[in-house]
């Protein structure tokens, strides 16, 4: 009983000597220890507020904490907040006033994040050479001791806000609710990391991994191996894309990253949803998957795509190329080949890439390969190359009846459906629009037509065309037509609403150059065609 009564003396010592410690011990004259130990670690000034000792807690809370920015970047905060939690280990402090730092957690901070026009960020300089303390700020006997790594247990930073600014070339990018985790952290060494945020406008980012040890010189050099999950994200509504793009939609990505310190590798699978690809474009009916693999040049800012694989249902085709960051609107310089893809399946991306059909006509099979190359800044996109159509049918249009001479001539049936053989072309697409040459088109219903032309922003369409009709006609025989006859013809109106207009004048003038050993022959042929160019006008 004795033994018990002198256990319970003690307790009740010990919990007396706790609730009077806040009392005995002012925890403001450990403040300027802990601003100098936080400036020491960061390279940038550390403001503290009041700081309460609470035992039951196991630390002491602050009112307010603040960490300078890179002047270079701006006057104001790096970072504020309205309360700051600091763990620290109670015997140390109770017996000898050491403090003796296990955690810290920065509740609700604002946080600013900014890019330079060269693309380096203010928060890059953190773990620099920090500046000089105050005097009252230095114990006097650690003037001559080397500045002492932090290294603590775990930090935390919990609902904060990240605003991110690239030198004011864009409208903020807004990050809400981040909560960032860091156990056992020490700048010297790997340590457990993880990341989660909300992003305004739309989306949502996840990290979970280590990162570690960070240079002094340079924090975003910092190693790391993460998971990353990126979960739909807006890219319109988020601003991380530029509105002057016309890029737009949901995008989603499982992968991992990783960095050296130099760089940063990407491998992962994308999924983007109602994209959007092209100013005038609408959203795509079904969902992009992207294979991906990236290397990003952190010095750079840009990077290279090592693998992206690009698949729409059953279409596949493959991108490669280079990127940069570090302008007013990013540039790239890629590549994208893909063969015999399935145009059913395309038929569902075409309104994203502004990409329009005649009115009420649609795609029933047909196959289509594509080598182009896209370069510029993306909302001045210039992209070249080829593209050619196999086996091709669409619906609900009938070639021939918008060109009834000439199918006439041919003495070919109307059909609704108008089936393409073959086609082929070269292509140059840019804001001012687009220019198709080298056009050949093999249309059963028709015969094989050549030419050029273009289309406009707003679909316009102006082409300069020729049909080569075959001799077997039925009609060009009547008329004395022993060769292949071309007629030059025009595409005006729209791409949903196109007009076909034969040029008479040409159609004689090619038809009397067919004949030069033979003019009376010439001119017999050239009248029957211009007599039937006037019966169906």
């Amino acid at each position: 009983m004795k033994l018990l009564r002198i256990i319970g003396i003690v307790l009740a010592a010990i919990i007396l000597t706790a609730l009077a410690l806040p009392f005995f011990i002012n925890a403001n004259q450990f403040r300027p220890i802990l601003e100098e130990r936080l400036t020491e670690a960061l390279g940038r000034a550390v403001k503290i507020g009041d700081l309460k000792l609470s035992v039951f807690s196991g630390g002491a809370s602050a009112s307010e904490v603040s960490i300078a920015d890179d002047p270079a970047f701006s006057k104001e905060p790096f970072l504020r907040a309205n309360a700051l939690a600091v763990g620290v280990e109670l015997w140390p402090l109770i017996f000898s006033r050491q403090l003796n730092v296990t955690s810290l957690t920065i509740d609700q901070p604002e946080i600013a994040l900014i890019q330079s026009a060269g693309g380096a960020w203010n928060f890059s300089s953190l773990g620099g050479k920090a500046p000089a303390p105050s005097p009252a700020a230095v114990p006097s006997n650690s003037s001559d001791a080397a500045p002492t790594a932090l290294s603590v247990k775990l930090v935390k930073i919990s609902k904060g806000r990240i605003t991110l600014n690239n030198s004011g070339k864009s409208k903020p990018r807004m990050l809400q609710n981040v909560n960032i985790e860091l156990r056992d952290f020490s700048a010297t060494s790997s340590f457990p990391f993880s990341l989660t945020t909300d992003v305004v406008g739309g989306g949502s980012v996840k990290l979970d991994g280590k990162a570690g040890p960070i240079p002094q010189t340079a924090v975003i050099q910092t190693p790391f191996d993460l998971k990353l999950t990126i979960t739909s994200l807006d890219l319109a509504g988020s601003g991380f894309a530029q509105p002057s793009s016309g890029i737009a939609g949901i995008v989603s990505l499982d992968g991992n990253a990783a960095s050296n310190g130099h760089i940063v590798n990407i491998k992962g699978k994308l999924k983007g949803d109602n994209l959007k690809l092209a100013q005038g474009g609408s959203p795509a009916k079904r969902a992009v998957e992207i294979d991906l693999a990236l290397a990003h040049d952190l010095a750079n800012q840009g990077g290279t795509l090592e693998r992206c694989a690009v698949h729409i249902g059953g279409a596949e085709a493959n991108l490669n190329g280079t990127y940069r960051l570090n302008e007013e609107s990013p540039v790239i310089s890629v590549k994208l080949v893909g063969s015999k893809m399935p145009l059913t399946e395309l038929a569902t991306i075409l309104p994203a890439l502004d990409v329009v059909l005649p009115a009420g006509s649609n795609i029933e099979r047909g196959t289509l390969t594509v080598d182009v190359t896209s370069l510029g800044p993306v909302d001045r996109l210039l992209t070249t190359g080829s593209i050619a159509v196999d086996d091709a049918r669409l619906n609900n249009f009938d070639l021939g009846s918008k060109m009834k001479t000439i199918q006439q001539l041919a003495g070919i049936k109307g059909d609704p459906r108008t089936t393409i053989q073959s086609l082929s072309a070269s292509v140059a697409t840019s804001p001012e629009g687009t220019i198709v040459r080298d056009i050949r088109v093999q249309v059963p219903a028709v015969g094989e037509l050549t030419g050029s032309g273009t289309v406009s922003p707003r679909h316009e369409l102006n082409f300069q065309m020729r049909a080569t009709i075959k001799a077997s006609s039925q009609i060009l025989s009547a008329i004395g037509q022993r060769g292949d006859v071309t007629i030059p013809f025009s595409i005006t109106g729209t791409s949903s609403d196109p007009s076909f207009r034969p040029d008479v004048k040409g159609a004689a003038k090619e038809t009397l150059q067919q004949y030069t050993k033979d003019p009376s022959k010439a001119i017999d042929a050239a009248k029957g065609i211009l007599d039937m160019f006037k019966k169906k006008q």
